[in-house]
């Protein structure tokens, strides 16, 4: 089994008990890793009770206020290995941001909140990192994409598809600058999981791919926690696709 002992992450988007961030926590932290969580939602505190592990709330979109989140984890931790910038989604407290939305009722500000919330926080949170995790011998920095813009889109769906292609291109760069000092940099690209906010749609759309079923958070961490081991240190700018075989048949059957 992987051992991450010695290094320390921050997990963002980690405030939902049944989310992906909180999963990749616990994953991570189940092979000896230091974790630091955080989300924009206090509840985050909780997940933090519950692991016995530092966390606080921010604004990820707010460049000060992730120096600030940086700064905590590195005088909680005393470094950082790596981060899992896995914030991002429509929060369920605050809809309309224009995700999940056509280009007809999509307004700029609508477009312009969706990337804020999955692409700038993710280059804001690596570049305010880039440095702590530069001290360390195989640093890790993994993005939480999906299936949906890299490979696969929605109908009536812009904005959301458009930022997780965006994440893919910030991938690659990245990977290339940061090869010769042995940090690797990657992403996740989830199907459908089940986790609290998955809606009745989404649930029955996950009932015809090859495997029948959604898939679950801790399978997409169990994938987090092996990208960010000396296993995976040969591995960078790559989509690690975690969909259950669903982006791969061409014809769809519902089961009856």
């Amino acid at each position: 089994m992987f051992d991450l002992r010695g290094k320390n992450f921050l997990i963002t988007g980690a405030g939902a008990p049944r989310g992906i961030g909180f999963a990749c926590a616990k994953a991570l932290a189940e092979l000896g890793a230091g974790v630091y969580l955080t989300s924009r939602s206090e509840r985050v505190l909780d997940r933090g009770q519950e692991l016995g592990a530092p966390a606080s709330a921010h604004d990820l979109t707010n460049a000060q206020q992730v120096n600030l989140l940086i700064e905590n984890v590195v005088q909680k931790l005393g470094g950082i290995s790596g981060v899992i910038n896995n914030a991002g989604m429509t929060s369920i407290s605050d809809p309309g941001t224009g995700e999940f939305e056509s280009i007809d009722n999509t307004t700029l500000e609508k477009w312009q909140k969706s990337f804020a919330r999955n692409v700038e926080s993710a280059f804001l949170v690596t570049k305010s990192a880039l440095p702590h995790i530069r001290k360390n011998i195989n640093g890790r920095v993994v993005m939480m994409s999906s299936v949906t813009g890299p490979l696969l889109s929605i109908a009536n769906d812009v904005a959301y598809p458009a930022t997780k292609a965006a994440l893919m291109g910030l991938v690659r760069s990245l990977a290339i600058d940061e090869a010769p000092r042995g940090i690797t940099v990657n992403a996740v690209g989830p199907g459908w999981i089940d986790t609290e906010s998955m809606s009745d749609r989404e649930r029955m759309h996950s009932k015809a791919t090859p495997m029948g079923r959604a898939g679950t958070p801790e399978e997409i961490g169990s994938t987090v926690a092996w990208l960010c081991s000396d296993e995976a240190s040969y591995i960078t700018g790559q989509l690690i696709v975690v969909d259950g075989g669903n982006s791969l048949p061409e014809q769809r059957y519902l089961p009856n």
